[in-house]
């Protein structure tokens, strides 16, 4: 069943007049499970973590559409995953609905030095899967864009004005490849998600994702290199320590 992320590509395709060309992407057809090229596919990887925590992707226009994006991941690890487009002059009333849904404790993620100080937070309540009363479940709402997309949508955004901002605090740098930076503190989305997760108590999810990720970085950038997948590599021996599931080479893969 397509999940959120890949509804939101199948609505923003549909209202395309052209084709969506990646830059400096490869040309070859590619998997509508994974967005890789079909040689590569990831779909028989895919994860399926329970967690309590839910992350809500507001996504810059085209963001959906890059084979590049790594909030697709999030989604396909966190089975409480919501994606909306963003727009400065509308707000989807779904997501609205969701901001107000008295299960959810959403948190903005973002940097607390853009925000006032009394809404900056810099811990959630863990998640207790157990206890009925663990009270409400945190829903970390991430602005997933370049970094202009992020600040404008952080400052244009006010249905988010008074939710409270998870300002992370990453002790490591990031280690994301398929896009640059020129900040070592700016991280793709799917690392932020996976920061989240370990704040949830989520530490399954955390890893599975952090993983999954590493696993995505590899198929992507030896099909763009047109080189063959290193089953017995670092990224898929780390993957199967992490699912417990032996994964079986198919076929020789082919340029």
């Amino acid at each position: 069943m397509p999940h959120a992320v890949s509804l939101l590509r199948s609505a923003r395709l549909a209202r395309s007049t052209k084709p969506f060309l990646a830059r400096g992407g490869f040309k070859r057809e590619r998997c509508a499970g994974c967005r890789l090229a079909t040689s590569y596919c990831l779909c028989a990887l895919r994860p399926a973590v329970p967690t309590r925590a839910g992350v809500c992707l507001l996504m810059a226009d085209i963001e959906p559409l890059k084979p590049s994006n790594t909030g697709w991941l999030v989604a396909d690890v966190v089975a409480d995953t919501f994606a909306f487009g963003w727009a400065r002059t509308a707000t989807d009333p779904a997501l609205l609905a969701l901001l107000s849904d008295p299960q959810w404790q959403p948190y903005v993620v973002f940097p607390g030095e853009y925000a006032a100080p009394e809404r900056v937070v810099h811990r959630v309540r863990p998640t207790d899967p157990v206890g009925a009363d663990a009270g409400k479940r945190p829903l970390f709402i991430l602005l997933d864009g370049t970094w202009a997309e992020a600040r404008k949508m952080f400052g244009r955004s006010p249905c988010l004005d008074h939710l409270p901002v998870l300002s992370l605090q990453p002790e490591q740098i990031s280690q994301y490849k398929l896009r640059r930076s020129r900040r070592d503190d700016h991280f793709c989305t799917s690392e932020v998600a996976a920061l989240c997760l370990n704040l949830a108590g989520e530490h399954v999810a955390e890893q599975t994702l952090v993983a999954y990720l590493d696993v995505f970085t590899h198929h992507y950038l030896q099909a763009r290199n047109q080189l063959p997948v290193a089953w017995d590599g670092a990224a898929h021996l780390r993957w199967r320590e992490i699912s417990g599931v032996v994964a079986t080479a198919p076929s020789p893969l082919r340029s």
